[in-house]
C-alpha cells in the first residue's frame, strides 16, 4: 500500500502507458518502407531491362519526390510531440525516416546516372546489386510492420545485413571487371560512380537496420527496468 505520492519514476510511466500509440506516426513510418520496396522493384526493372524501360527513371524520380514528403512528414510529427507516443524517441525517428529516405535517393541517383552517362548497356554486378536491393527492402518493410506490431525485428535485421555484405562483393566483383583491361577509361569512371550509387543505397539499407536494433535494444531496457 502506498502512503504519499507515489515516486516520480512510476509517475513517468503511468504517462507514458496512459499516451495512445500515435498510429499516424507508425503509419508514415511503414509508407516509407513501402516506397523504398518500390524504388528498389523499379530500380531493378530498369537494370534488367535496360535501355529499352529507361523511361523507368522518371518513375524513380517520382519515388524520390514521394520519399522527401514522407520525410518531412515523419519530422514534422515527431517535431510536434503532443500526448499520442511511438516505439522510439524522436532522434531514433529522425534517424530512421532520414536512413529510409537515403535508400530512395541513392537508388534515384543511380537510375539517373544511367542515363546521364549514355550507358548502352547493364553489367550483371549491377542487376545482382539490384536484385540485394529488392531483398534488402523487403526486408526493411516487414521490420517496419514488426516495429509497430510489437513482433520480433532480429530476423529481419539479420538478413538485411547478410545482404549488405553481398552488395560489398558485387561493389567488389563490379569495379574489379572494370579494370580487367580493354575497357574505354570514360567508361570505367561512369561505372564506378553508378557502383557507388549502388553501394550507398544498400549502406543506406544498413543504416536503417543499425537505428532499428537502437531502437530494439531501448524497448527491451525499459522492459527490464
Amino acid at each position: 500500500m502506498l502512503l504519499g505520492p507515489p515516486p516520480a519514476n512510476m509517475l513517468a510511466s503511468m504517462s507514458l502507458l496512459s499516451r495512445g500509440v500515435d498510429t499516424d506516426l507508425m503509419s508514415l513510418i511503414e509508407e516509407a518502407g513501402r516506397n523504398v520496396q518500390r524504388a528498389g522493384l523499379l530500380l531493378r526493372d530498369l537494370l534488367s531491362e535496360y535501355p529499352e524501360r529507361a523511361a523507368l527513371a522518371q518513375d524513380l524520380k517520382v519515388c524520390e519526390q514521394e520519399g522527401d514528403r514522407i520525410t518531412h512528414d515523419i519530422i514534422h510529427r515527431l517535431a510536434a510531440g503532443g500526448r499520442l507516443r511511438a516505439p522510439f524517441t524522436a532522434g531514433d525517428g529522425h534517424a530512421l525516416a532520414t536512413a529510409l529516405d537515403d535508400i530512395v535517393d541513392h537508388s534515384e541517383q543511380a537510375a539517373a546516372q544511367l542515363g546521364l552517362y549514355r550507358v548502352e548497356a547493364p553489367m550483371e554486378q549491377a542487376v545482382e546489386f539490384a536484385d540485394v536491393l529488392v531483398g534488402a527492402g523487403e526486408q526493411i518493410a516487414q521490420a517496419l510492420r514488426c516495429l509497430r506490431t510489437g513482433a520480433e525485428l532480429g530476423p529481419h535485421l539479420v538478413e538485411i545485413h547478410r545482404l549488405e555484405n553481398e552488395g560489398d562483393r558485387l561493389q567488389r566483383d563490379g569495379v574489379a571487371s572494370l579494370f580487367a583491361g580493354g575497357i574505354d577509361p570514360m567508361v570505367v569512371i561512369r561505372w564506378k560512380d553508378i557502383f557507388e550509387s549502388l553501394e550507398a543505397a544498400v549502406d543506406a539499407c544498413e543504416a536503417v537496420a543499425h537505428v532499428l536494433e537502437g531502437i530494439t535494444l531501448k524497448r527491451g531496457n525499459r522492459r527490464r527496468a
